[in-house]
């Protein structure tokens, strides 16, 4: 079970010399969830970065990692300018690359302010648990995982959709937030974003199919990822995450995201592909 702890333990990577490193995964087994790739690889680009902070990263999963396994991050300092620097970050298992990266990092600067306004929104303490509605489901289908929920998510989330995973329109709208002190440290306020930026993603284009995760047949799987941070925030306060789907099309879902912090500022965009495919009985 996957802890807050047991996070903040995961994003801490070992150093292997030169700009490599290693990383644990958060346990189980299975499939390592994209989210925490996308983060460990941040840090380890953080790594190599003094000064500047992240302000765009995209990605591809390449292949399934193994959450029972280490994986080993190479870093490529690919450009160090005055006002961006570039990595390249390759994560790998069994000398097998895994999921590619790269990402931008920009010195602090002031310049032109403009967002578009925060949606309408509920407000976090009136919604349910993510924890609540998943028990909800689980047990409703008598799948065996009912009984064994417990409520130990490093992340908190919220979601005003009443109907879970089932079926509805394809957007969703949650409130997120880590539950365990952070810091005053903005690099690990980005990774933890990060992580954030793959949860449950992907089935805001299952939710027109009426599909769900646990769907009997069903074949899903993030295919490539980007991130954009516009502006530094405290990721202890709740943010709302909105996401849409503007198409379904043969085997893959597009998804789109953007992330306010609590006072309505628009703090990062995301934009994800992913398999959705229902194998023939």
């Amino acid at each position: 079970m996957v802890t807050s702890q047991r996070l903040m333990q995961t994003l801490t990577l070992e150093p292997l010399g030169g700009d490599a490193f290693s990383a644990r995964s958060e346990g189980g087994e299975g499939r390592i969830f994209g989210g925490q790739v996308v983060a460990q690889a941040l840090v380890a680009a953080y790594a190599t970065v003094e000064t500047f902070l992240c302000n765009s990263l995209h990605a591809y999963f390449v292949r399934a990692g193994d959450a029972a396994k280490p994986i080993r991050f190479e870093v490529e300092r690919t450009r160090d300018g005055g006002s961006f620097v570039n990595r390249r970050v390759r994560a790998l298992q069994d000398s097998q690359l895994i999921f590619d990266m790269i990402a931008s990092f920009q010195a602090p600067a002031e310049g032109l302010e403009y967002q578009t306004p925060m949606p309408d929104h509920a407000d976090p303490q009136t919604l349910p648990s993510f924890f609540e509605q998943r028990l909800k489901l689980f047990q409703s289908s008598d799948h065996p995982r009912g009984a064994a929920l417990t409520d130990t998510m490093p992340i908190e989330v919220r979601t005003a959709d009443e109907q879970g995973e089932i079926v509805g329109p394809p957007t969703r709208e949650s409130w997120v937030r880590f539950r365990a002190p952070i810091g005053p440290d903005q690099r690990l306020h980005d990774s933890l974003l990060a992580y954030v930026s793959d949860l449950n993603v992907l089935s805001t284009a299952m939710r027109p199919h009426g599909l769900y995760w646990h769907t009997k047949g069903l074949q899903s799987a993030s295919l490539d990822h980007a991130l954009w941070f516009h502006r530094p925030t405290n990721f202890n306060d709740w943010h709302l995450f909105q996401t849409d789907t503007p198409t379904t099309s043969g085997t893959r879902g597009m998804v789109r995201g953007a992330l306010y912090n609590i006072d309505g500022r628009l703090v990062a965009t995301v934009a994800q592909e992913g398999l959705i495919r229902l194998r023939k009985a």
